[in-house]
């Protein structure tokens, strides 16, 4: 098994170098991931040098780019959220940027926590009138504290990689259920299911043996493919439709 797990680690690390290109920019160089944004397009981040270091920034594209989109982010609700969210993931808003700052040997972890912080980001705040009236975030949180769930929201790990990977909630062992790490996906796709399944496997191997992973996944607006749920449940994260959330309330609570 850990044989197995490494391969698919090594096969992830290829993919993601073979499908990253760069290009000077003035002063900066422009890097083109193969993670693609809520409008399947190349998230493209940016890095200068900073004394005896790097900036990393998406040089405010994110956030501009929900606002264009009609996504408010004045409320209070939403700047709590939006920070934690950030915070989780060490990464600054400076006025709309989202950026890091970084030695030369904590480059690669730094980038990585940018890329997640901006699709957690997309995540959370893809919510334009008419499309999403309600944050999912909240909705799987009220859900929980309906049901008499317990969990801990924002939870972080570091994985056998090294490199942190953030959880939208952790449910502890009990006497008769395992730990449980629970993520909220508002919009399933298929470069979500692969950094979902990235993390879990990073992750696992650093948590206790019977741990399990949830992808709670928004389907309220739209159909899941199945070739989603499939991809998750190939990697040991149980997805589970919002719509039909109520099949898992007895395995949480417990």
């Amino acid at each position: 098994m850990i044989a197995e797990v490494q391969k698919l680690l090594e096969e992830y690390i290829a993919w993601l170098k073979d499908n990253t290109t760069l290009r000077e920019v003035e002063d900066s160089v422009e890097i083109t991931t193969p993670y693609l944004d809520r409008h399947n397009d190349h998230i493209q981040i940016y890095t200068q040098r900073h004394n005896s270091g790097f900036v990393l920034t998406d040089d405010s594209y994110t956030i501009q780019d929900l606002k264009l989109s009609g996504c408010n982010l004045d409320t209070q609700k939403r700047k709590d959220l939006l920070q934690m969210t950030l915070n989780g993931f060490g990464v600054e808003l400076v006025e709309d940027a989202l950026q890091v700052r970084t030695s030369r040997d904590k480059f690669a972890f730094h980038k990585h926590n940018l890329l997640q912080a901006i699709l957690a980001v997309n995540d959370l705040f893809y919510l334009a009138e008419p499309m999403v009236k309600s944050l999912f975030f909240e909705d799987v949180s009220s859900w929980l504290d309906r049901s008499n769930i317990r969990y801990v929201p924002g939870v972080k790990f570091t994985g056998k990689s090294g490199y942190d990977h953030y959880f939208d909630f952790a449910i502890p062992r009990s006497r008769s259920r395992p730990e449980r790490i629970v993520q909220a996906v508002t919009r399933p796709s298929r470069d979500k299911a692969q950094s979902i399944a990235f993390s879990w496997i990073d992750t696992r191997e650093v948590r206790p043996l019977d741990s399990k992973a949830y992808a709670i996944l928004n389907d309220a607006e739209r159909e899941v493919p199945v070739t989603i749920l499939d991809a998750l449940r190939m990697y040991d994260v149980n997805p589970v439709l919002w719509s039909k959330r109520g099949e898992i309330k007895d395995e949480l609570a417990a």
